[in-house]
């Protein structure tokens, strides 16, 4: 076999149709999950928004328990929250519990809770007021977190202030190191990442109550950042086939910079996911779903720098 027909054995462009298919499939499903959340009573929004965003308290509490913790439901938690007296704090109205967000974690050994701003007084007597149900907890383990709504509105716009700086940063740089139609090619694949992966944690929030917090922010800007880097290389093994295979057309040229670089792509991904496969599995419950969302942004960032980039290259270039 000669050197350009080895090159040449990952034909993407061949099956781009098929590629571009699984890729509008999870953007659709992706699609349909940021609009359910956005139409939940519930949520309101595309995704659902943590105690960073929104502000509020969150308590988080240990239980104590030899072996196995006994099982607990979320509803008979929400009962108990439901039927707790506040103490009045002066020149502020009593919140309401009803609502609150529950969550069990370590196989029942963890409660967290989210819930409206509370006074120190009010955290302290919805901590007592837990106690018949939970039975003897941790002070070590016991965790109380107050977040203003200003400062969650602040958090909030930052993180999107981000986002929009990083993609105008990013296609100012590709503008000026290619072209427009590689930087154009760039930000499709960027946003290709970063909705499926807001995609898949609207799903969550619509079906698990996964929220997202300041640490999604900072994962997506990561995944931002890997999805150009895995892209690029691509453009400039691309850019170096059209000088060395001036004869083939473009798709060709396409194909062979993906071969030359798909066992970089696949080997630079798997060991990226093996420290996030540790933080998922211990890096406890604070980065649980960063490392989470890391992952996804990976896994498509790979994706989209093998079958979507190289693949709708040859067909804007003709246009």
């Amino acid at each position: 076999m000669s050197p350009i027909a080895a090159l040449l054995r990952l034909r993407v462009n061949q099956r781009r149709r098929q590629l571009w298919a699984i890729s509008a499939v999870a953007l659709a499903l992706s699609l349909l999950g940021l609009l359910l959340s956005w139409l939940s009573p519930a949520i309101g929004s595309p995704l659902r928004p943590g105690l960073d965003f929104t502000g509020g308290t969150q308590i988080q509490i240990e239980r104590i328990c030899p072996e196995r913790c006994d099982d607990l439901s979320v509803a008979a938690v929400r009962r108990q929250l439901t039927q707790l007296a506040l103490p009045a704090v002066a020149n502020q109205p009593t919140p309401g519990l009803a609502g609150s967000a529950v969550q069990w974690l370590d196989g029942g050994r963890q409660l967290v809770l989210r819930m409206p701003s509370l006074a120190p007084s009010q955290s302290q007597a919805v901590i007592d007021g837990l106690v018949p149900t939970l039975g003897e907890t941790n002070a070590a383990g016991l965790s109380v977190e107050t977040i203003g709504p200003t400062l969650g509105a602040q958090l909030l716009r930052a993180s999107l202030i981000s986002l929009l700086v990083s993609f105008i940063g990013i296609s100012a740089y590709i503008t000026i190191r290619y072209d427009r139609l590689y930087a154009l090619l760039a930000l499709l694949c960027l946003g290709h990442d970063v909705l499926i992966t807001c995609g898949v944690f609207a799903w969550l929030g619509v079906l698990a109550d996964v929220e997202v917090n300041s640490l999604f922010a900072v994962a997506l800007l990561t995944i931002a950042g890997y999805s150009v880097n895995d892209t690029v290389v691509i453009f400039d093994r691309i850019r170096e086939k059209r000088a060395t295979l001036q004869d083939l057309p473009l798709e060709d040229q396409a194909d062979a910079a993906v071969s030359a670089t798909l066992t970089r792509s696949l080997f630079t991904s798997f060991t990226t996911l093996l420290p996030l496969l540790g933080l998922i599995l211990f890096g406890g419950s604070t980065l649980f779903w960063f490392a989470v969302a890391l992952s996804i942004g990976v896994i498509v960032g790979a994706w989209s720098s093998i079958a979507v980039a190289p693949t709708l290259l040859p067909v804007l270039a003709r246009r």
